[in-house]
């Protein structure tokens, strides 16, 4: 019983940091925009700050849950449509959209120097920009984890779709 108590308070202040920024951010616009074959930005930036919060519970992480679940929230809040067809095109967002989701992020919030560090340093090993907090260090794992799982998950089903079973 005090199991389920303490998970429903974990879900009800990650319901409330979601809840505050959907109220000062556009983060519901990046539901119009897909990632990783299918899945909006929003549910994937949904899923990255949850996997998140899990390992650290799952390794006793001292951590601030706060700054993780924002982060982890605005990681990919860049607002554009990422699937220009050009492989350059394609590079150039992988390495460029921390940033940008950096600067949107703080047009619309106030952040701290370790949710900026979450947003900027979540591309590593491609951007070669080294996470500096724990925090960082584990939204940068989960945003892996979330992005493979995904990817699979709907090539999956896209791929179960087109069977005929006539």
């Amino acid at each position: 019983m005090k199991k389920n108590k303490k998970k429903r308070v974990d879900l009800d202040f990650f319901s409330e940091v979601f809840n505050q920024l959907c109220k000062n951010t556009r983060l519901l616009e990046t539901r119009a925009y897909t990632h990783h074959a299918g899945t909006s930005v929003l549910r994937h930036s949904v899923n990255v700050a949850y996997v998140s919060m899990f390992i650290s519970k799952l390794l006793r992480l001292r951590i601030d849950y706060y700054q993780l679940i924002r982060g982890a929230l605005l990681h990919d809040y860049y607002l554009y449509d990422c699937h220009d067809k050009s492989e350059e095109n394609k590079k150039k967002h992988l390495r460029q959209h921390p940033k940008k989701a950096a600067l949107a992020a703080q047009e619309d919030l106030i952040l701290s120097l370790k949710e900026i560090d979450i947003i900027l340093k979540h591309m590593f090993p491609i951007t070669l920009a080294l996470p500096k907090s724990k925090e960082s260090a584990v939204v940068c794992l989960s945003d892996k984890v979330c992005a493979i799982y995904e990817l699979f998950t709907n090539l999956y089903k896209k791929a179960f779709r087109r069977l005929s079973f006539a």
